[in-house]
């Protein structure tokens, strides 16, 4: 965890919401409500140049330490249209 810790501070410029791990998930549709699974374990929001470069922040991330095989996803927020 102190791996992460120092990634953290490295990246705190960048950092809008340090975010945390994530929990059990459930799914909502026109059918109803029911458990669900996806792959996804916590979530940590920052802000870069471009999706590129967000994504090289995530090279050589200590999650590959912690969870060997697993893998990092950066997802873009744009911004709602016309707002």
């Amino acid at each position: 965890m102190a791996a992460w810790g120092n990634w953290m501070n490295a990246n705190q410029s960048s950092i809008i919401d340090a975010g945390g791990p994530l929990g059990v998930t459930k799914r909502a549709s026109a059918e109803g409500v029911a458990d669900t699974r996806n792959s996804l374990t916590g979530y940590v929001i920052i802000e870069a140049e471009s999706h590129d470069a967000a994504a090289r922040m995530f090279k050589d991330h200590p999650h590959f330490a912690i969870f060997p095989g697993d893998s990092v996803e950066i997802i873009e927020c744009l911004a709602i249209p016309g707002s």
